[in-house]
């Protein structure tokens, strides 16, 4: 097969994989060590001598073939030293199955009305969702739910005060169920929940409902099952995977030896269209990069990967230059300040991190079987700790993916694993979830915490949308929180603010109590009271920021919340010009056990919380 000008339209177009315009298709794909390389498809009966493709020099091929359009299935055919066989394209952007073959999509799409903006950092509430399990409408049967199954549950998400969607991987994949953390084509929205037009109307529709989409992708190893990529052009060393890996020792990850070359230029490329593609194609409003720690060292506390990093750096450069207002997180959970540091800087570039220094210390706390084993010192660092002094350049959480499998459930399966739904597991996990949303940071919940899911997290088991009925007064809990949390009232801005100072740290009582604040005054300081203890405790004393009227918003053991909260009574402050805590004013408060108080200034005796 050799390359002959009557394949070739009048012009190079531009562009990888399958290039869709007015007369045809236009192809092109990247196989240095390809001897020719030839197109086929429906468009020549799958001939390997019909559209053979020119080399255009450093690798690249390409064919433009007169009458191939949208729709019509197509692979690459090469032939090499170590053989002739077919490709998958690794650009492709729809499949037919990830064993299967590439498909043309349709570039066009209707964005018309669609101009959704993406909340400040400060302001942004995620929900982390997997599209399979997280809206099921027939759990008997064995398909997975799929992305057009979505907005379905948009009003109870709108009700909830989440303001950001974050789906976990849906490039193709391996079979039907899946995590989402094994691509086989990075380009490929899954053919099992519906496919490129389906996200695109999916992210429309979240946009008009008020969401933005965030979208977790993969870029630490690729497959590694049915991985085309893997000798894509018949060439390896080292027993390794070829031209889209390292053969060295840099190859093994914990998921295989399918790390990306990230020092070869055609493979940074490619890297980086793909995270380019999300954010201008699919209009997507972030991404979370999964383990970037795999991106960054060969292994935790080894080799320095100088290439993966300067990836990194680069394609959260180039976002934070052409969209600021998107957001590109990290799951690296190694503490480090780099990640969130800018590039001009040295740093990463990641406009924020999973916040390992509050997930495991506010975890441990909730589930520890007895009160002294909780320790308000750890629970008071994980509320106070920030990268490079920006306090939402973390994300915080109880629960993610990550966080409720791979040997770890759920918060109210680690509290009472012989009664998930009973009084402590609801007590102990909304008492962390009332931690999340009014510590500073960037609060996310992972799907159906609000209605005390439990178990763990599987990707063949849908959550059970029967109990947010069941449990609709935890539901309201978490929308009461989100309420503050957003100062949806007027009256608690200092919960979106920078500022935090824990002035109560009792351990042997196990009680807490912080302030934030905004710029402060009437309106923006809020203080938050916690007994992470068993009993009650009744007529305790608190400082407050200062005197008069302090206003409860929120008391989490009313019994509105849960039929078994004693709902111990828990009046307004009004703060006498005591000094305590280190504060100027103090007052006496009663917190139920394993709950949380949230304080507002009044600023004048018609002020009334909602």
């Amino acid at each position: 097969m050799t390359g002959s000008k009557k394949n070739q339209g009048s012009e190079m177009r531009p562009g990888m994989g399958a290039i869709a315009h007015d007369g045809g298709v236009a192809f092109r794909v990247w196989a240095p060590n390809a001897k020719a390389v030839a197109v086929i498809g429906d468009f020549n009966d799958w001939s390997e001598v019909a559209h053979p493709m020119a080399a255009e020099g450093e690798g690249y091929w390409y064919a433009d073939v007169a009458g191939a359009r949208v729709g019509q299935q197509y692979r690459f055919a090469l032939q090499t030293g170590q053989g002739n066989f077919t490709r998958m394209d690794p650009y492709a952007r729809e499949v037919t199955h990830s064993a299967g073959n590439c498909v043309v999509a349709d570039p066009e799409f209707d964005w018309q009305g669609d101009d959704f903006t993406m909340p400040a950092w400060n302001e942004l509430v995620i929900y982390e969702m997997h599209v399979g399990t997280f809206n099921d409408n027939d759990p008997d049967d064995e398909a997975p739910a799929t992305l057009d199954s979505i907005p379905q549950r948009f009003e109870h998400l709108r009700r909830l005060g989440v303001n950001a969607l974050q789906l976990m991987p849906i490039a193709e994949f391996p079979g039907d169920r899946s995590w989402g953390y094994n691509p086989a084509h990075l380009f490929a929205v899954s053919s099992t929940y519906g496919g490129p037009k389906a996200l695109k109307k999916f992210v429309k529709a979240a946009h008009k409902a008020g969401f933005g989409v965030i979208l977790d992708v993969v870029y630490n190893h690729f497959g590694p099952s049915d991985l085309d990529l893997w000798r894509f052009d018949g060439w390896s060393e080292n027993d390794g995977g070829g031209i889209y890996f390292y053969q060295d020792e840099r190859r093994h990850t914990p998921w295989g030896d399918t790390r990306p070359d990230y020092g070869r230029g055609p493979v940074r490329q490619y890297i980086r269209d793909n995270a380019m593609m999300w954010l201008e194609d699919y209009r997507l409003d972030g991404l979370r990069m999964d383990m970037t720690l795999y991106m960054r060292l060969s292994e935790p506390g080894g080799m320095h990967l100088e290439d993966g990093w300067s990836l990194i750096q680069w394609i959260n450069g180039e976002i934070a230059e052409r969209f600021p207002h998107k957001i590109t997180i990290a799951e690296d959970l190694q503490n480090d300040p780099d990640l969130t540091r800018e590039v001009g800087d040295g740093g990463a570039g990641y406009g924020a991190q999973w916040d390992a220094n509050f997930v495991h210390p506010i975890r441990a706390c909730v589930t520890a079987a007895n009160d002294e084993w909780r320790s308000m010192p750890q629970a008071a660092d994980a509320l106070t700790f920030r990268y490079n002094l920006d306090a939402f350049e973390r994300v915080i959480y109880s629960e993610s993916h990550d966080e409720v499998a791979n040997g770890k459930a759920r918060v109210p399966h680690e509290v009472d694993a012989e009664n998930p739904e009973g009084y402590f597991a609801q007590k102990r996990s909304t008492l962390a979830a009332a931690l999340v949303f009014t510590a500073p940071g960037i609060p996310m919940l992972f799907q159906g915490q609000e209605f005390l899911e439990g178990g763990w997290f599987q990707d063949t088991v849908p959550i059970d949308w029967d109990k947010s009925r069941e449990y609709r007064g935890i539901v309201r809990l978490y929308r009461d929180l989100i309420r503050l949390r957003l100062n949806r009232d007027g009256l608690t801005r200092g919960l979106c603010g920078q500022y935090v100072e824990v002035t109560h740290c009792n351990d042997a009582h196990n009680v807490l109590a912080f302030k934030r604040w905004d710029v402060g005054g009437p309106g923006d300081t809020v203080v938050v009271v916690a007994n992470l203890s068993s009993q009650t405790v009744s007529e305790y004393r608190i400082g407050f920021p200062a005197p008069g009227l302090w206003r409860v918003l929120l008391n989490s053991d009313w019994s509105g919340y849960g039929r078994e909260f004693p709902g111990t009574e828990a009046g307004d402050a009004d703060a006498g010009p005591d000094g305590y805590d280190n504060q100027p004013a103090s007052a006496f408060v009663s917190v139920g056990a394993y709950s949380v108080l949230v304080f507002a200034q009044a600023s004048g005796p018609e002020e009334k919380p909602a």
